[in-house]
């Protein structure tokens, strides 16, 4: 059976509404999607890192009770568990401040097993930080050398926008190990100064990978490859948050690859009606998400769901 290995953060996310504290679930970008995954029967692998605290006790018992193993989560006893504040605007998006107090050390687990045609997601400032980037870099070659699928998702918020030209080397290269490429058009914006993604697209991107997907929020999704261009509009929502939305489209895109048992060696050649078919289980996930406080697809909705 494939399975989905994720290399990322683990926080506690407390958002707040009208400053006002309204929710606390636990977060980070490659983990959001992974819980969805772990809801919705797949076999997934978490690396990651928290603190022996109350803090890392709560989001292990959310990690198990998910379905998502801890034999490769770092649980260091210096320093404490990740915490970030959520404040949410009157359009649901949110802005953060994050709190983190990291040992020296970090990251020491061993390689968990990856087989042939396995996905492996990466990506956000975690998979850029001078602090984690030979340790990280290790998982993602030896993903590569497993020949599993690699999804690179650069999360590249406007909080780290004044280091893309210190962090770009980092980020070129996981271009190149990358199979899939998906990003908000703000992350590609932040990263390469372009607001226009077919520009992105031909001149940061396709040297490197072949596969684009851009979301663009209410405007809609964008893939750009070799050999298809194709925009796919949004669902009509009326959001409560944003929070887990563009986590959640990865997630749709991992389990619909899943689900069309479509291998690394068959990426390159997907026709239009297949993408389509692909990118529509990523919007579905993401409206879902959207609807609610939590980060991640909601259990009744993950078993009810059926892929089309």
């Amino acid at each position: 059976m494939r399975k989905v290995i994720g290399i990322g953060e683990t926080i506690l996310d407390i958002i707040f509404r009208n400053d006002r504290p309204y929710a606390a679930v636990p977060g980070g970008s490659v983990f959001n999607g992974l819980v969805s995954l772990g809801r919705l029967g797949v076999d997934v692998l978490f690396i990651s890192e928290l603190g022996n605290d109350h803090v890392g006790n709560i989001l292990q018992r959310f990690m198990r009770d998910n379905h998502i193993s801890t034999q490769y989560l770092d649980c260091f006893p210096d320093g404490k568990s990740p915490i970030s504040l959520a404040f949410l605007d009157e359009k649901q998006n949110a802005s953060y401040l994050f709190y983190k107090d990291y040992p020296e050390q970090r990251l020491e687990v061993p390689l968990p097993p990856i087989n042939e045609d396995d996905i492996f997601i990466f990506g956000s400032y975690y998979a850029l930080n001078p602090a984690l980037r030979k340790t990280v870099k290790e998982f993602i070659e030896y993903a590569k050398e497993r020949k599993a699928i690699l999804y690179y998702d650069p999360n590249f918020r406007t909080a780290h926008a004044h280091e893309a030209i210190h962090v770009m080397p980092s980020v070129l290269e996981n271009l190149e190990y990358a199979d899939v490429v998906r990003g908000s058009d703000e992350d590609f914006f932040n990263l390469f100064q372009e607001p226009d993604l077919d520009k992105v697209y031909k001149d940061h991107i396709q040297f490197y990978c072949d596969t684009f997907l851009a979301t663009r929020g209410e405007k809609g999704v964008e893939l750009r490859t070799r050999k298809e261009a194709l925009h796919c509009e949004s669902s009509v929502i009326q959001p409560v948050s944003t929070i887990g939305a563009g986590d959640n489209f990865n997630a749709g895109i991992i389990y619909a690859l899943l689900k069309l048992d479509i291998k690394k060696s068959d990426i390159p050649a997907l026709n239009e009606q297949q993408w389509r078919t692909i990118i529509q289980c990523g919007i579905d996930f993401s409206s879902q998400v959207c609807l609610s406080y939590d980060n991640y697809l909601s259990k009744e909705y993950a078993n009810q769901y059926h892929f089309q």
